[in-house]
């Protein structure tokens, strides 16, 4: 992320804060708007019998989907990979989803600020996914990529429902298993397929996939220069470019290279262009789910397998 995404995020929330206030403020025009949108959610889940949830990003409303199934209504707020969380800037609509919810889900460590804002301004049971997994701001913000966080997350998510919604307590309770069970045959993927990745060095235009290569062992390869300027949110210098062209285009140092397409520019086209001088595969993947894709667990199986591809 850039320095101009941190000025964006910061416009976020002040964004997100204007709106929170005109939603609880009572008037006219736009925050009228929010509020009634609020109240007509609220009033079909209330119809329903189900739980209102909204999720900030469509991965983590893939899970939360998964594990109420029939008792939950779930709202994704960001759904497209053209635009990052860190840069999305709410909507006053946006805000009153959160509004109506009975449990809304983050990613957090500061991913999606706009989102925890909305979210703890309201009655709604917020599940945090990386501080269920004790990931703080600072810590990469990338934590679907993760098995551990799935995991806790998961948990946290179910126990939110079952508070909700005691009657259906076993209900949900049985769909935390079959999600599980899920996870469990991804995960006895990632360790099969780690018998191929263990310890083969990579390097990534962005630390995006960062955890899912952790989870499959290998070794971020990524040269200091670039990787330190990547996690400063600033530009990497000219010498920095230059060095990570170098180490690609030997084909000795780094095995992979992960792309990050949805933040492709000038950069980016540099290095994946002496990747393929060096004969170093590319491994293109979003930061957000793709559309094809609408479920977290499939899209994290999909991407194993182009790992897998990759260092073949």
């Amino acid at each position: 992320m850039t320095v101009m995404s941190k000025a964006k995020r910061a416009l976020a929330l002040v964004v997100a804060s204007a709106a929170l206030f005109s939603v609880a403020a009572c008037g006219s025009g736009s925050s009228a708007s929010a509020g009634n949108a609020a109240d007509s959610a609220k009033s079909d889940a209330a119809a329903s019998g189900k739980i209102e949830v909204v999720a900030s990003i469509n991965q983590w409303g893939s899970l939360a989907r998964d594990l109420g199934g029939d008792h939950v209504e779930v709202t994704n707020i960001m759904t497209k990979t053209d635009v990052e969380a860190h840069d999305y800037e709410p909507t006053a609509q946006d805000v009153a989803k959160f509004g109506s919810a009975k449990v809304a889900v983050v990613n957090g460590a500061d991913y999606d600020p706009w989102a925890s804002k909305a979210a703890e301004s309201t009655d709604a049971t917020l599940v945090d996914a990386a501080e269920t997994a004790g990931i703080k701001e600072g810590d990469n913000p990338h934590v679907w990529f993760s098995a551990d966080v799935r995991d806790s997350t998961a948990d946290a998510i179910t126990a939110a429902y079952q508070k909700a919604d005691p009657d259906n307590k076993d209900a949900y309770a049985e769909l935390n298993k079959q999600w599980h069970d899920k996870e469990d045959e991804l995960e006895s993927k990632i360790e099969e397929t780690s018998a191929k990745t263990k310890d083969l060095p990579y390097a990534a235009t962005e630390s995006v996939a960062w955890y899912l290569a952790d989870d499959l062992g290998m070794k971020d390869a990524t040269p200091t220069g670039y990787a330190q300027a990547s996690a400063n949110e600033s530009e990497p210098s000219a010498a920095d470019i230059k060095a990570f062209q170098d180490a690609l285009k030997d084909g000795k140092s780094i095995k992979a290279l992960v792309f990050n397409s949805q933040e492709a520019n000038s950069t980016t086209d540099q290095i994946t262009s002496a990747a393929k001088e060096g004969a170093v595969p590319v491994i293109e993947l979003t930061e957000q789910m793709p559309q094809e894709y609408d479920d977290l667990l499939d899209w994290m199986s999909a991407l194993v397998d182009d790992f897998a591809s990759a260092v073949k």
